[in-house]
């Protein structure tokens, strides 16, 4: 039985001002993956290309690992975009032959009354074709629970990004400001020539 299942999560966080703009740190994506995913989780295939494996995840009393390949790239502006480009169950060949996974996000700056805020939307599908016995559930209660396994990955998600993405802002804002202090410091005009 061939069933479909969707999740959607929005995202608003204040950025508290820095002395280098958000747009700056968003113009790396990677940092944005790395905010997301635990470093034992992610490998990095190229420079806007991550693998991502997700924690196990129970379904039906199957314990499936979805291993997603994701391209993460940002606009001039700071407008960081992600797309599923390949998706894989570990474990599973029966399923992961009938298995599609499709992941759209976008998060961006926006100013509103000179406050910086971060505004973004990820929305999950995945189309699998449920294997027997587990096919002969009533499709409500499948529905159901598969579209709760995605809300929660989507919310563990954002749980991550809202503790861990500012954090690391914060701390890439001060060592950008310290690396350029030190640069001006020991810029050649500081040395008199005898």
């Amino acid at each position: 039985m061939n069933t479909e299942f969707f999740a959607s999560q929005s995202v608003e966080i204040e950025v508290p001002e820095q002395p280098v703009p958000i747009q700056h740190y968003l113009r790396q994506p990677q940092r944005l993956v790395r905010a997301i995913a635990e470093e034992s989780q992610m490998e990095q295939l190229a420079q806007d290309r991550f693998r991502l494996k997700m924690r196990p995840l129970d379904f039906l009393s199957l314990n499936i690992q979805p291993i997603a390949e994701l391209k993460v790239w940002a606009d001039a502006d700071g407008t960081v975009h992600l797309t599923s480009v390949g998706c894989k169950i570990q474990g599973f060949d029966y399923i992961n032959e009938r298995f599609t996974l499709d992941l759209q996000g976008k998060l961006y700056p926006y100013q509103s009354n000179g406050v910086t805020q971060l505004r973004g939307r990820a929305n999950l599908s995945v189309s699998v074709d449920i294997p027997l016995p587990f096919s002969l559930t009533p499709k409500p209660i499948i529905e159901t629970t598969g579209n709760g396994l995605l809300k929660s990955v989507l919310l563990r998600i954002k749980q991550k990004l809202l503790h861990q993405l500012l954090s690391d802002y914060r701390q890439w804002a001060s060592s950008d400001v310290q690396a350029q202090q030190t640069q001006t410091q020991m810029s050649p005009a500081d040395n008199p020539t005898i």
